[in-house]
């Protein structure tokens, strides 16, 4: 180009750059919008859960089919069903993304309550809905004003095949919604539960003296639940009251044992007894239909192993049940994953959410001095007002959890105790409110640049 081809164009150079910086700015703005750390969603590929745990015997693997075949039945009125329940099997509740796991992401107590006639669903119709978790209600209060905390059944078996001349009422939700007196809880996955049943207390009490320092300068305590009666709340001594040993099953840590923990879903949630809850919870007389206790060994039974009672073998199932298996790719990379498990400890979210703890001497081989990736210290913790559900179990105070474990959260569809969100991001922002141990961790976290947040969802999402 010659100099006066030049000289004439200089002056729409500047115009010339303007518009492409113009172009170029918006499409940064537009990419830095893309970098906020979002939640990835459930992740997809096969379950990678709700098999056996690899190294049973061909005994332990029968009962293993044999619990699993139970946990996947439904029950009927003949069978002891209710006279109030939640929902009439166990597989129902706890089958994302496998048997044995959470809230499914289509609600089944839906189908359940149009199965009746007349339909019980309109009355619980404000909290129970076909795109929402399934959900356990408890009232905070009596109508005295005393605390309650129980469970109070959704569902009668009004109008189901069977219950010919049982008329019960449901309760009236309404009223209690209208009144602020109900919470509500969703199932917990019980994968790898008898890992978790193995891990004996010392190796609870190290694991929450460890890092004192740390957890001291974060606010973070906890301790176990349940209390000795007499016994002061001292950390340590916080213990089951029947036996003095941890408690660690349950949103509050309230049982200590599979089968205990069996045994009362089996009476709570589908109002049937057994030999280790022998009474009906609803004793009217007219909606009786079968003898009591309704689940009882067989002793006439041609083979022991069909002898066993039905929480037996929802307590064997969960006990042989595998622990997930976590990717190592997905989502975001093995990078990713990768740094998002350091800043993950370095926030300090491994403090409550302890990666590994280990098994005792356990009878049965396969959960024996294994290491369980739970991702729990199996304590319950303040998690403060935001979280909190004014409900005490045990010496488990209104806003107190057990620490959720967290292995197999990346195929869960909801979070918190009561499902509240499906957003994992969202999820770990109510973990901060007044009161809340997580205060400290949280605001760490908040802290971090968007592509570190980015990098912690990503590995949660690859547990």
């Amino acid at each position: 180009m010659n100099n006066r081809k030049l000289l004439h164009a200089v002056p729409f150079l500047p115009l010339a750059f303007l518009l492409v910086a113009g172009m170029f700015l918006i499409q940064a703005d537009l990419v830095l919008s893309d970098l906020n750390a979002r939640d990835p969603g459930v992740r997809g590929g096969p379950p990678g859960a709700g098999g056996p745990i690899a190294g049973l015997t061909a005994n332990e693997i029968r009962f293993f089919e044999l619990g699993l075949e139970d946990f996947n039945e439904a029950e009927d009125v003949a069978d002891g069903l209710g006279p109030r329940m939640n929902l009439d099997g166990c597989g129902g509740c706890h089958s994302q993304p496998a048997i044995g796991g959470s809230s499914p992401a289509v609600n089944p107590q839906v189908a359940f309550a149009n199965a009746a006639t007349p339909s019980q669903l309109p009355a619980v119709a404000a909290f129970i809905r076909a795109d929402g978790p399934i959900r356990e209600t408890r009232l905070v209060k009596k109508p005295d004003g005393t605390p309650d905390g129980g469970v109070t059944n959704t569902f009668t078996i009004t109008g189901r095949d069977g219950a010919a001349g049982c008329n019960l009422a449901q309760h009236d939700f309404a009223r209690e919604i209208a009144n602020r007196n109900i919470i509500f809880r969703i199932p917990s996955p019980v994968f790898g539960a008898g890992l978790i049943e193995q891990i004996q207390d010392a190796t609870i009490l190290a694991n929450m003296a460890a890092d004192s320092n740390d957890k001291r300068d974060l606010g973070i305590r906890g301790r176990p639940n349940i209390l000795v009666s007499g016994r002061t709340i001292s950390g340590a001594e916080n213990r089951n009251g029947n036996d003095g040993t941890i408690t660690r099953f349950g949103w509050k840590a309230q049982n200590v044992s599979l089968l205990l923990f069996s045994g009362e879903a089996y009476n709570v949630e589908m109002g049937i007894t057994s030999e280790l809850f022998q009474n009906e919870r609803d004793q009217t007389p007219s909606c009786q239909f079968a003898t009591v206790p309704n689940d009882t060994q067989n002793f006439d039974a041609p083979d022991a192993l069909t002898g066993t009672t039905a929480i037996q073998n929802f307590a064997n199932f969960q006990r042989f049940l595998a622990p997930p298996t976590p990717s190592t790719n997905t989502p975001g990379g093995s990078d990713s994953i990768g740094r998002g498990r350091t800043q993950f400890s370095n926030v300090g979210c491994a403090l409550c959410h302890t990666p590994t703890l280990r098994t005792g001497n356990a009878t049965v081989v396969a959960l024996r001095n294994r290491n369980a990736n739970l991702f729990s210290d199996l304590l319950v913790h303040d998690m403060g007002d935001g979280l909190a559900d004014g409900i005490s179990q045990g010496q488990a105070g209104p806003r107190e959890f057990r620490t959720a474990p967290l292995w197999g959260l990346g195929k869960r569809v909801f979070f918190l105790h009561d499902g509240r969100t499906s957003d994992l991001e969202v999820a770990i922002q109510q973990h901060r409110s007044n009161g809340s141990e997580a205060n400290g961790v949280i605001n760490r976290f908040n802290n971090l640049s968007e592509s570190r947040k980015q990098d912690i969802l990503n590995f949660l999402r690859s547990l």
